[in-house]
């Protein structure tokens, strides 16, 4: 069930090519905010979200005086607004300087709708282990905001391996003093997997052939979906198909045994999205960076001005863009309007029957994906279509985002933007913003690896993740 009830929904001065019907998140908050303000009597509320390390972020927004029509879409607006701090940020209590009936109303959320239960139950339960809590309080009470980030990786001395785990292949690498020296690409289907023996053994494949191209190992290092906390898995897609007793009795500590089996060097295993961002920053020699890559699902990484990563999971893929109330819908987590149906394989073939393309349903996404770029490599228009479409969607989000990072430097890859799609895909997002939000057009650079880098830079840089002893 949707939750956009009153809100304002503006249409996009730039439509995508296949989606008339889309309304971008970015637009409808700024109309409610500019809306709210213009009242003259907006009541300004903080959402505080905390961590289990401790860290607290802060949110400032404001709602619609009490009787004001306006006041019916102030729950949507806080709701829409805590759904993305959740999956951008991470934590498991909010604090709320509002309506305590509005912080009664999110809590309940969280416990009785099936969306807001999905939420609590993979970042509150799995990845904090307590389900999410609100917690109304006035601004005396609201605590400090702070927060830990960590140092980089960017280590390269030695004989390294990297590798990345993504839903259609695997990609390792053998790096030696910084020199790549080998790197392959793997065909698997990981996802609805039961056994992890199977993930396992495709792990232990790539590592094997990267090691026959090296003297020795020295240090691994690894990149994929999900969330993981000190080399644990917590959450990822990757292992949707194990049943949840043997997700926690083999997967979670499943790195700890690839570990041992390369007698205990020091390994470290990140999100896909901060090493596609740590790639970013390397290759770029640049900080403020904000890196998604377009490949089975859709991945974000940040690093910060200063340099750092921080403890934010970025796992945008489950953060709404579209607010319209009949927006794509999530398969997993059942919510309307997420990155995942937008930056993804999964945009491509929900594209697909509007775009004209006819095509097998039951041909797998990879393959699908395949066909089209195949399409646009011949100049189909149809297949055009489809890249412009995403590219006014990234344009909308990228923006969207900016309300969130601080970022000067965009890094685009994943499968998904190989070929001359890739290049429509950035002209389209670059346009929106030259259109709707000029300061954006000013301030934010776009950035794309080469085609070797796409397939194989997050290998390298998650080669780059441990220090040696």
């Amino acid at each position: 069930m949707n939750s956009n009830r009153g809100l304002l929904l503006p249409a996009p001065r730039v439509t995508p090519a296949l989606d008339a019907a889309f309304r971008p998140a970015v637009l409808a908050t700024r109309a409610f905010r500019e809306a709210v303000h213009a009242t003259g009597s907006a009541r300004p509320v903080t959402l505080a979200l905390e961590q289990a390390d401790g860290s607290i972020f802060h949110f400032r927004t404001e709602l619609a005086p009490v009787g004001h029509a306006l006041a019916a879409a102030n729950f949507s607006h806080i709701e829409r607004l805590a759904k993305f701090l959740l999956w951008q940020r991470g934590g498991w209590r909010f604090y709320f300087t509002g309506p305590e009936a509005i912080a009664a109303q999110l809590q309940a959320h969280f416990r009785d709708t099936a969306t807001g239960k999905f939420d609590s139950n993979l970042i509150g339960e799995r990845v904090y282990d307590r389900p999410i809590v609100v917690r109304a309080c006035d601004s005396a009470s609201l605590p400090t905001e702070r927060a830990k980030v960590q140092a980089l990786g960017r280590n390269l001395d030695g004989c390294r391996i990297g590798f990345d785990l993504g839903g259609s292949d695997r990609k390792v690498a053998a790096v030696q003093d910084g020199k790549v020296v080998f790197s392959e690409e793997t065909v698997w289907d990981p996802y609805f997997h039961p056994d992890p023996q199977y993930h396992f053994d495709g792990i232990m494949d790539s590592l094997r052939k990267a090691a026959a191209h090296l003297p020795r190992v020295d240090a691994i290092g690894g990149s994929a979906a999900g969330v993981y906390v000190n080399n644990r898995v917590k959450v990822a897609s990757l292992f949707r198909g194990v049943a949840l007793d043997l997700f926690n009795t083999r997967v979670k500590d499943l790195f700890f045994e690839v570990q041992r089996a390369w007698n205990g060097v020091p390994l470290e295993v990140a999100n896909d999205g901060e090493v596609t961002a740590l790639a970013g920053s390397m290759s770029l020699g640049v900080n403020g960076v904000l890196g998604i890559a377009m490949g089975t699902s859709q991945a974000v990484g940040y690093v910060t001005p200063s340099g750092n990563i921080t403890t934010w999971l970025s796992e945008l893929a489950f953060a709404p863009v579209d607010y319209h109330p009949a927006a794509a819908c999530d398969e997993w987590s059942g919510d309307y309007g997420v990155g995942a149906q937008y930056f993804s394989q999964q945009a491509v073939g929900r594209l697909l029957p509007v775009s004209g393309i006819e095509v097998d349903p039951k041909l797998a996404l990879p393959e699908k994906l395949k066909l089209v770029q195949g399409l646009m490599k011949s100049g189909d228009y149809r297949a055009r279509k489809i890249y412009e479409t995403l590219g006014t969607y990234l344009g909308y989000a990228v923006a969207h985002y900016a309300d969130y990072y601080d970022f000067c430097h965009l890094l685009i890859l994943g499968r998904v933007t190989s070929g001359e799609g890739g290049n429509v895909i950035m002209a389209g997002a670059k346009h929106v913003l030259e259109v709707e939000f000029p300061e954006l057009a000013q301030r934010i650079h776009f950035h794309s690896p080469d085609e070797q880098d796409k397939r194989h830079g997050q290998a390298v840089a998650a080669a780059s993740l441990p220090t040696l002893h």
